[in-house]
């Protein structure tokens, strides 16, 4: 339960830090994160079928 109140707070402050910066810039950081996320998902999919 602790760990869900403290996603919960985490993705508050991140939804609100969002809402007070700039649109392209927003934008900008959701393409970082996505493209982090899509390279680690193709890194971690190779590393199983190597296994």
């Amino acid at each position: 339960m602790l760990v869900l109140v403290a996603a919960l707070l985490l993705l508050g402050i991140v939804l609100g830090t969002v809402a007070h910066i700039p649109l392209p810039l927003s934008l900008a950081a959701a393409t970082v994160i996505g493209s982090w996320l899509l390279i680690f998902a193709v890194r971690e999919r190779a590393a199983r079928r190597t296994r």
